[in-house]
Parts: C-alpha cells; structure tokens; sequence
C-alpha cells in the first residue's frame, strides 16, 4: 500500500510538469518590487515605482516614473554593493557620489536599448527623456546583481533633478562630479527605492512607452502553489510509507 501512495505522489508531481512545462524552473525565478521615493533635498517631488523578475541572470525591469522634469534625459540603474538604502540627508543637497554609501554603485544600467552594463551609466541618450514614463526591458544581469536583489542591497535610482525649477538642467548646483562635461542637475539622484520581494504574482501588464528588448508577465502564485501541494503531497507518501515499514518490523 505505502508503495502505491509513494508512486501516485510522483505521478502527481510528474503530471503537473506535464501542465506546468514552465514551473519546473519557478525556483530560479524571483520577482521584487521598489516605491519610488524623492530625494527631497534635491527638491524633487515626484515618484514611481519598479519591478523586477530575475530568471538566471535574465532580468524583466519595468519602472513606471512620475513628475520629473520633462524633455530631459533621466539615468536610471541598479545600484548594488552597499547599504541597499536611500540617502535621506543632504548639504544642502545629495550629489550621486554623496549618496554612494547607501546605494552603491551601478550594478545595472537600464538603458531604453544596448549596452546596460555599468559603462553605460552615463549615456544619456540611451535613457527615457520624458518627465513621466513606463519602462520596460529584459536584459542580462551580473550574479552580482542577482545577489544583492536576493539580500536586499539592490536599490534602483532615476537620475535627473531641476533644482531651480527653471526648465532645464544648467549650472545651478555646478558641474558633475561623475562627468565634468555635464551639469549636476543631470546626474544628481531623483528618484530611489530598495526592492523588496513581490508582493504579488509577476510584473504588470502595461503597454511601454519607452524601452527595449522583449517583456512578458512571468511568476504566478497559482502554478507555485500546485507544485507546493504536489510536493507536500510526496513528501507525505514518503513518511507514511517510513512509517508502514516500521511498523511491519
């Protein structure tokens, strides 16, 4: 009998691979979401929010920005390797490199379209240009990446502030100390948030208006919770059928 219940709880299992094909791999998978928050001392007043599911080292990014400064480029990564918080305190304001303690640096850089490695942190004409936005890409990440997501050190940051509500980015808090060539207001942090595990099933389902490479909505509680139950199920007939043997002795 205890034979015949192990051997139904791997059919079970084997059966919802059959219905599942894509579940077999839901253990690689992990999603995480980011709040937006502003740099206040940068006077910043806008917000948004990001996800992110990681497959391997294949990262589905969405990121949905609100109220930044129009007509102007916005940096944006995934900043890894420090505190994995969001710099609160500035003198007078926050600079990227002020904030670098708690942030880190550019593990990711989630251009509209090629290169996303760190060297592309400050190719401003790869980056959403618009004061409100939806991003989507899937790109390739560093272990790195994935690493600091899993223990909760990864914090996305948009770049970009308007610092003296003139319309532009200009001279107002000087030049930058990332590239002299370029004025602070560009690359001084707007927006940040530390992602924290998904609270629901994948990333949202929402047309790009900006972005690159290809999306799609992945996870989903209900095919985790099958094969949840299926295991269970296994790991049950296991100890029944210990149980039987011991007793028959």
């Amino acid at each position: 009998m205890s034979r015949i219940l192990l051997a139904g709880a791997v059919s079970s299992v084997i059966g919802i691979g059959l219905l599942f094909p894509g579940s077999a791999s839901a253990a690689d998978t992990w999603s995480y979401q980011a709040a937006l928050n502003p740099v206040a001392a940068n006077l910043v007043s806008g917000n948004g929010a990001s996800w992110i599911t990681v497959t391997g080292t294949t990262a589905e990014v969405q990121i949905q920005v609100n109220g930044l400064l129009d007509n102007a480029p916005h940096a944006q990564a995934i900043r890894i390797d420090a505190q994995g918080s969001c710099p609160t305190q500035g003198s007078p304001t926050i600079s990227t490199t002020d904030g670098q303690p708690s942030y880190g640096t550019v593990g990711a850089a989630l251009t509209t379209d090629g290169d996303s490695s760190p060297a592309a942190a400050l190719a401003l004409g790869q980056f959403p240009s618009a004061g409100s936005y939806t991003y989507t890409r899937t790109i390739e990440v560093d272990p790195a990446v994935v690493a600091a997501l899993q223990g909760g050190t990864a914090v996305l940051m948009v770049h970009g502030v308007d610092y003296n509500n003139n319309g532009s980015y200009d001279g107002a808090l000087g030049t930058s100390e990332l590239d002299p060539s370029l004025p602070a207001e560009a690359t001084d942090p707007a927006l940040c948030g530390t992602f924290v595990p998904m609270q629901m099933a994948g990333v949202p389902d929402g047309a790009a208006n900006t972005g690159g490479g290809s999306t799609a909505t992945t996870g989903g509680d209900d095919a985790a919770g099958v094969v949840g139950a299926a295991a269970l199920l296994l790991f049950g007939g296991a100890v029944l059928a210990g149980r039987r043997r011991g007793t028959a002795r």
